[in-house]
């Protein structure tokens, strides 16, 4: 049930989106000790504002309501990804290039299954990162198809 609500939420805010010129980052739709939270995480180049989330929050809320895919009660929040912002497709990665990324994966590369460092290259499918072991730095190639999650990474 969970991914037909993700789903039917996409189909009724992609519309409301593009008319914004706004991009949709990201939705999930889970339960967190007695309360369903539905979120959709959007964005722009610039970065997104408040005002702008809680328009696209009405409009969609409005969609929700005619719709009404959910049966249970539950909290729709619109917001931004945030610093650590997900990357979920091949063209984020593309577009993420030179910057600081956190990638998970699904089975071990050379007995690890994270990295965190520069995202080098993406190209022909593989993402190359270059992390540090200790002093040194080293790179990896990870095929896109190994990757479980992977997210923007704050270096502090």
């Amino acid at each position: 049930m969970s991914s037909q609500v993700v789903k039917t939420t996409e189909e009724l805010v992609l519309p409301i989106l593009e008319d914004k010129n706004l991009e949709l980052v990201d939705i999930e739709y889970v339960k967190e000790g007695k309360n369903w939270f539905l979120r959709v995480f959007i964005d722009k180049e610039g970065g997104i504002d408040i005002s702008e989330c809680g328009e696209v929050s009405e409009r969609l809320s409005e969609k929700l309501d005619d719709v009404d895919p959910i049966k249970e009660a539950y909290f729709l929040e619109v917001s931004s990804p945030g610093v650590e912002r997900p990357i979920k497709t091949a063209e984020d990665f593309a577009k993420n290039v030179n910057k600081n990324v956190y990638v998970k994966l699904f089975e071990p590369i050379n007995g690890e299954k994270a990295y965190e460092g520069i995202l080098i290259s993406f190209s022909d499918g593989v993402a190359t990162i270059e992390y540090k072991v200790k002093t040194r730095k080293q790179q990896v190639e990870i095929p896109f198809e190994k990757i479980a999650k992977a997210r923007l990474a704050v270096v502090l």
